[in-house]
């Protein structure tokens, strides 16, 4: 194959590539699934029996006029009747529509009500008067100790899914103002919903979508609350931001290439290269089944800044072919080996975002070596390679010292950065002043089950041991004695959040995890705590409600558990979004300088065995780690370190051994070199910029970290030419 039918084969496979983005759309999501993993998590969707998981959803009911909800009757059977249709798709003007996704349960106070009603032979569903189920009087109301397992799990789902000013009325007559013969009094409620689709991941806006078409079709005003309905909010904003920012980012950088290289032709060229990257990666990503989250998005301005590196060197440095040509493979290879190490993190996000970037990089690497190439060769304006005159008094000795004072003043600013990593929540993807947040706020100070998380326990036991069922029932009254649980206390009925295996003490003898789960009602979050693999029972899923604001306790109770577990001679694991978040933090804290020197060890290796030179290897090793810990330093800063901001730190890095390894070569510094090494800065940084003034946070901080890692980058690499000149020459 000749070389022009090479080139050729090659753009067809990037044009056929960029065209399966019609047949495979990218469509990102955001979901807690795809930003970070947690195993405990991954085995209760994949294993449990009843839908049990941490992204159950909430919806925030009303009436339109803002009156009483509950203590009417009639309204409490329209939403018992729209839960119905909901289901089971009976009403056009309520039912269901998202094809790829399903209602697979929703957990209402009504449906525990009437289960607790049923305890007593009374019948909520035919009721014409709320008296004709609390006459006669349950003295104790449903939270007294003689009370039945479905009343205590009604009582249970009072507190929770009404709100902290509503008067629980039969459910604990025992609080204040409450009577054992009133109905719950609230003018709203919160229901709980679990969606299931074939696909790993499951847009939650689908149930915004059914939220407003209920509330146009009813009487009722729905709305999606709660951390989980903000994730879609997050992904539409981010989506709508990326796209506001993508266009004007062509174009800037478009007029960058223009005036840089002062040829329109290769302007266009270059600019249509990069198009051609992107689209040609995503296109094959989607087609090879790779999701998507929104974070993903922020690579694309990243891939367009690095892609444009090539037509400067080419076009306007003093090097030949060969020079640009090992220089833009180094710093290729450099770029790849430091961002690389994000794809081994423990974030999945992380993961994407690195593995999106690192697969853009190397295209931009061969379009411009493969299929640009001679475009820019044959355009070259022959230059003269300045080594003496103005440039020449550059590279004394005075000049020299400007490369060890630039790595001080880099790890200064490590040094007086703050400590500490932001938990991965949601706060990380709206603006400070987004009103979602205080709605979120809102939420959180009116319902005790906003203001609480779900820790997930799974431990794994035998479905028909007496014994294993026994020791479960000793750790779930343990678990209840813990200080971080989440307590409902009315002065006659404590009962702790935790919620997992029935504790009736009505239980038979004997009795097993799967015997006992046959004769059990369910619960509020779970309809089944057992875990299954073939219809065989290897565990169950306990759901334990922590504070949920509380991180050191997070920690202490994951590691009070594990330590738990293993005195009960069980064996398990802790999930759950703030634990594992907290857990991640935590290790991010601890190992992100590890992280960044593991970078610069990577560079220096990959840098030695291409260059064959190790003390230029180290040079370059060693400035990346600089402006490594410098842009950790400014993360922290400019806007709070968290575990979103490691692949900028370490693209930093990338970036850093890009430009150090073209000045690391001993050249004297020319005016030639030097421009070619601030335009291609300077490209990149229009659109690094244009990134930082997104209004989604992770890409605005990533505009910004990236900035003033293309800027160290490129003072450091310009300090060490000087040097490496200086050195060279005395050598």
């Amino acid at each position: 194959m000749t070389p022009e039918q090479g080139r050729a084969a090659l753009l067809v496979g990037l044009l056929a590539c960029a065209g399966l983005l019609f047949a495979f759309p990218v469509e990102p999501v955001m979901t807690t699934e795809v930003l970070f993993d947690d195993p405990v998590d991954e085995r209760i969707r994949t294993e449990s029996v009843g839908h049990s998981s941490r992204s159950q959803l909430v919806l925030r009911i009303h009436h339109d006029d803002g009156g009483a909800l509950t203590s009417d009757l009639g309204r409490v059977k329209a939403l018992m009747q729209l839960e119905q249709e909901a289901l089971d798709g009976s009403n056009p003007d309520t039912s269901w529509e998202a094809e790829d996704i399903r209602i697979a349960r929703i957990q209402t106070p009504f449906s525990l009500w009437e289960d607790a009603f049923a305890s007593r032979d009374r019948n909520l569903s035919e009721a014409t008067r709320w008296a004709d189920v609390l006459q006669p009087e349950i003295e104790m109301g449903w939270c007294g100790n003689e009370s039945t397992p479905e009343e205590r799990q009604a009582f249970e789902a009072t507190i929770l899914l009404l709100p902290d000013d509503a008067n629980p009325g039969v459910a604990c007559p025992a609080f204040a103002g409450a009577n054992a013969s009133q109905p719950p009094a609230a003018n709203e409620l919160i229901w709980m919903v679990w969606l299931e689709s074939d696909d790993d991941a499951v847009d939650w806006g689908a149930l915004q979508v059914w939220a407003d078409k209920v509330s146009e079709n009813t009487e009722f005003e729905v709305t999606g609350v709660g951390v989980n309905m903000l994730f879609s909010k997050v992904r539409s904003d981010a989506v709508q931001d990326l796209s506001r920012v993508l266009i004007p980012s062509v174009i800037l950088l478009g007029a960058m290439l223009f005036f840089g290289l002062g040829n329109i032709r290769i302007a266009a060229a270059t600019l249509g290269g990069v198009i051609l990257v992107v689209c040609a990666e995503f296109g094959a990503l989607s087609a090879l089944g790779h999701t998507f989250s929104v974070l993903d998005g922020i690579a694309i301005p990243i891939i367009m800044g690095v892609a444009v590196d090539g037509a400067f060197w080419y076009c306007k440095s003093s090097r030949d072919r060969d020079e640009v040509r090992s220089m833009l493979l180094i710093a290729m290879i450099t770029t790849v080996a430091a961002v690389s190490l994000a794809l081994f993190g423990p974030i999945r996000a992380q993961r994407s975002l690195a593995l999106v970037m690192v697969c853009g990089i190397v295209l931009s690497w061969v379009v411009t070596r493969f299929l640009l190439e001679g475009l820019f060769l044959s355009q070259r304006q022959d230059v003269v390679d300045e080594t003496r005159g103005t440039a020449g008094l550059l590279t004394t000795k005075a000049m020299s010292w400007s490369w060890p004072i630039a790595l001080m003043v880099l790890t200064s600013i490590a040094l007086v950065a703050p400590t500490g990593v932001d938990v991965f929540g949601i706060e990380d993807f709206l603006a400070e002043d987004d009103p979602a947040l205080d709605d979120l706020e809102d939420l959180r100070s009116r319902y005790v089950l906003a203001s609480t998380t779900v820790a997930w326990i799974v431990v794994d036991v035998d479905g028909d041991s007496v014994d294993d069922f026994d020791a479960l029932r000793n750790l779930q009254s343990q678990l209840g004695d813990h200080s971080s649980v989440i307590k409902l206390d009315s002065g006659m009925h404590r009962a702790p959040l935790v919620i997992g295996i029935p504790m009736d003490v009505g239980l038979p003898e004997n009795s097993t995890v799967d015997s006992a789960a046959v004769d059990s009602t369910g619960s509020l979050l779970t309809e089944d705590a057992r875990l299954q693999r073939d219809g065989v029972t290897t565990g169950v899923a306990i759901a334990v409600l922590i504070d949920g604001e509380d991180i050191d306790a997070a920690l202490e109770f994951k590691a009070d558990v594990a330590a738990l577990l293993e005195h009960h001679d069980l064996s398990g694991s802790v999930g759950g979004d703030l634990p594992i978040g907290a857990e991640i933090a935590r290790t991010f804290e601890e190992t992100r300088i590890t992280q960044i020197v593991l970078a610069g060890a990577a560079i220096f290796i990959v840098a030695g065995y291409v260059v064959q030179d190790p003390e230029r290897a180290a040079r370059i090793a060693v400035g990346t780690i600089a402006v490594g810990i410098a842009v950790d330093g400014m993360a922290s800063l400019i806007g709070g370190r968290g575990v979103y901001s490691a692949p900028a730190v370490l693209l930093g890095m990338g970036f850093a051994a890009d430009y150090l390894s073209h000045a690391s070569a001993g050249h004297a510094p020319s005016r030639a070199d030097t421009a070619a090494r601030w335009w291609s800065a300077a490209s990149s940084v229009s659109v690094f910029v244009l990134l930082s003034f997104a209004a989604f946070p992770p890409a605005q901080d990533t505009g910004r970290l990236l900035t003033l890692s293309i800027l160290f980058a490129v003072v450091l690499a310009t300090c060490l030419a000087f040097h490496s000149a200086e050195t060279g020459e005395d050598a």
